[in-house]
């Protein structure tokens, strides 16, 4: 099978989908670093660049049109981090350009008499919960319907059986994929309407897998709950030892790694909690490049090209998707594209009209019928716990580490704001600060 890829970044989907013999037909990416890497690993696979170029291109027949497409288009537009402008932001209207590119390949393709293509996206969460009803627009363009999808408050997983196409979305955290980083994504799977993209999306499981997936969270220690994010039990310290150095974790997963942690790494709330800090032989340092590709699961030094910033990889590993959950995903598509399995029955529709029928579905565990539960949670039903000694890199720069004066002025903006802080964190930054008085 071949993809065409949208927003390329630094292809996660290629090193994904490779173990399943999917190839990538194209690349789409405008951004400088990213594209330096595309050419150094896939100097046969032509980048086309701009998005908004693709769909005459393929209406023009002069670029492939995949079996799969799959993309995440710019997620500032309905991010925390960004201003959250959703389809008023020029970002946020490239999601509708997605659909564009999804049509174009499907009108080649069927001309042809090929099946239609399976659409995959991604983006941050936020985009369920966005003032313009982006999502809304997003389906009901996937699906073929002219008028936008109005609901009163977007579920985070669901199905919707359209004109043009079905539709599956789920929020999924990498954190139970192998990878120690809390990293909620939205993806969102697209066939063609004598296909069931959710199954997909979600997996059947019994009564003994379902209570293992209720309780998910208890494969990460207490020191991890919401109540207990700044406290410090040295009998639960997560600590590792490797060649003479000493490496102490401040939680057992970090947070989600952002794309602006090259540049912005001590003013929002993983600044405070730990989860983003390592400290090496008692001394607090940021993360290093090669701790970040592995907290998203890409091999060593992937994007340690040369003539590289620390900068440009921090920002191009942030912008990029977890490998093991999309690989998870592309094994579904793989595996269950062509089931006609029906359970949706078992479950009442939300919304039905002449033109679709909406299921949302709460996040969890949903009963179908006797031992038959449906998983709709933020994992799959193997659930797999990530081991945050694994990403310790052994030699951090020196820059890395947090200076006197950072570590005073972290302190300072922390009770200035009345801020909470990882009891441990604290210690430590206050012993490195002390260094500005013996100066």
């Amino acid at each position: 099978m071949k993809f065409g890829s949208v927003c390329s970044g630094i292809e996660a989907a290629s090193l994904a989908f490779k173990p399943l013999n999917i190839e990538p037909a194209w690349f789409s990416e405008i951004e400088s670093f990213p594209s330096s890497i595309l050419e150094h690993y896939y100097p046969e696979i032509t980048n086309h660049g701009d998005m908004n170029n693709l769909p005459d291109l393929i209406k023009n027949k002069l670029i492939e049109a995949p079996e799969i497409l799959c993309g995440g288009t710019p997620c500032q537009a309905f991010s925390l981090a960004g201003l959250k402008g959703g389809l008023t932001d020029e970002r946020g209207l490239l999601t509708l350009k997605f659909i564009e590119i999804a049509n174009s390949i499907d009108e080649i393709r069927v001309s042809r008499g090929q099946d239609k293509s399976i659409v995959m996206w991604e983006n941050v969460e936020g985009v369920l919960n966005d003032k313009t009803n982006a999502f809304g627009t997003f389906l009901a363009g996937l699906c073929g319907i002219d008028n936008s999808i109005e609901v009163k408050k977007w579920s985070k997983s669901g199905v919707i059986f359209g004109k043009s196409r079905n539709v599956a979305w789920r929020v999924l955290d990498s954190k139970f994929f192998g990878l120690p980083q809390q990293r909620k994504r939205l993806y969102v799977i697209a066939t063609d309407t004598s296909l069931n993209p959710e199954l997909i999306l979600f997996e059947k499981c019994n009564s003994l897998e379902a209570e293992k997936i209720k309780n998910i969270d208890s494969i990460y220690n207490s020191n991890n709950n919401n109540s207990n994010l700044f406290s410090y039990n040295k009998e639960k310290n997560i600590s590792l030892k490797s060649n003479c150095k000493k490496f102490e974790f401040f939680r057992e997963y970090t947070d989600c790694l952002y794309s602006a942690y090259g540049t912005k790494w001590n003013g929002n709330a993983a600044a405070y909690n730990g989860s983003l800090f390592i400290a090496h032989n008692e001394k607090v340092r940021r993360l290093t490049p090669l701790e970040c590709e592995r907290l998203m699961g890409f091999p060593d030094n992937y994007t340690n090209i040369p003539n590289a910033k620390h900068t440009s990889r921090y920002k191009a590993i942030g912008n990029s998707w977890a490998i093991p959950t999309v690989k998870w995903l592309a094994n579904q598509i793989i595996s269950k594209v062509k089931d006609d399995e029906v359970w949706i029955d078992n479950i009442n529709v939300d919304i039905e009209t002449k033109e679709y029928k909406l299921y949302m579905f709460t996040s969890g565990i949903l009963k179908l019928q006797n031992d038959v539960f449906l998983n709709t949670s933020l994992s799959s039903n193997e659930v797999k716990k990530g081991d945050i000694k694994d990403i310790a890199d052994n030699k951090p720069e020196e820059k890395l580490f947090i200076s006197a004066k950072a570590s005073a002025g972290m302190l300072r903006r922390k009770e200035e704001r009345n801020l909470n802080m990882n009891y441990r964190l604290e210690n430590l930054l206050y012993q490195q600060s002390q260094q500005l008085a013996i100066l």
